[in-house]
C-alpha cells in the first residue's frame, strides 16, 4: 500500500470515527462511484438541523421581477448554494460532514433545451461530498420541477444535518 493511500485510508477512518458521525449509520449506494447514500439511519439521541431551501444569490435584488435575477448554469448556481449550506451549518457548530439528506430541485436548462442539467449538478456535488477533505456522502433525491421561486434560478437544496449526542 503506497504511502497516499495509507495517509487517505488514516483520514477517513478518522473522518467516520469523529463525534459527529458516531453511531450514524450510513449504507452506501449499490451504484458504484455513486456520490449518494442508499439510506441513512439516525440513533434515538440524533440533534437533527433541517434547512430550508436554499437559492443562489439573485444578481441585482432590486431588478423588476419579470426580469432574471439568478445567472450562471446548472454546476455554477449548485456549487454557490453548496458553499451557502456549508456557511449556514458553520455557523450552527455543523459541516458539511453532518449532512445527513439532501432534497435537490432543478429547473430545466434553457441552454440545454429545457432539460435539466444532471451532469452540471454531479460536477459541483463531487466537489463537497465524498472528497478526500470531506469524505462523508448524504442520501440525496433530485427532482426536475418547472420552476422556482426566484427568476433564473436553476437549483434549489433543501439539506437534513444530524450528528448523535
Amino acid at each position: 500500500m503506497s504511502l497516499k493511500n495509507t495517509v487517505v485510508g488514516l483520514g477517513l477512518l478518522c473522518a467516520a470515527s469523529s463525534s459527529w458521525a458516531a453511531g450514524i449509520q450510513r449504507v452506501p449506494s449499490s451504484y458504484p462511484h455513486s456520490p449518494i447514500l442508499q439510506s441513512v439511519t439516525l440513533p434515538a439521541n440524533s440533534e437533527v438541523t433541517y434547512l430550508s431551501g436554499l437559492l443562489p444569490d439573485p444578481v441585482d435584488p432590486k431588478a423588476p421581477k419579470e426580469q432574471i435575477h439568478a445567472a450562471g448554469n446548472t454546476e455554477s448556481q449548485a456549487r454557490e448554494v453548496l458553499r451557502k449550506v456549508q456557511t449556514i451549518l458553520a455557523g450552527q457548530g455543523l459541516s458539511l460532514g453532518d449532512v445527513v439528506q439532501l432534497r435537490i430541485y432543478l429547473v430545466g436548462d434553457p441552454a440545454q433545451g429545457g432539460k435539466l442539467d444532471f451532469d452540471g449538478l454531479q460536477v459541483a456535488f463531487r466537489e463537497f461530498f465524498g472528497t478526500e477533505k470531506q469524505p462523508l456522502k448524504p442520501a440525496r433525491t433530485t427532482v426536475q420541477v418547472a420552476g422556482l421561486v426566484l427568476p433564473g434560478a436553476l437549483i434549489e437544496v433543501e439539506t437534513v444535518a444530524a450528528r448523535a449526542r
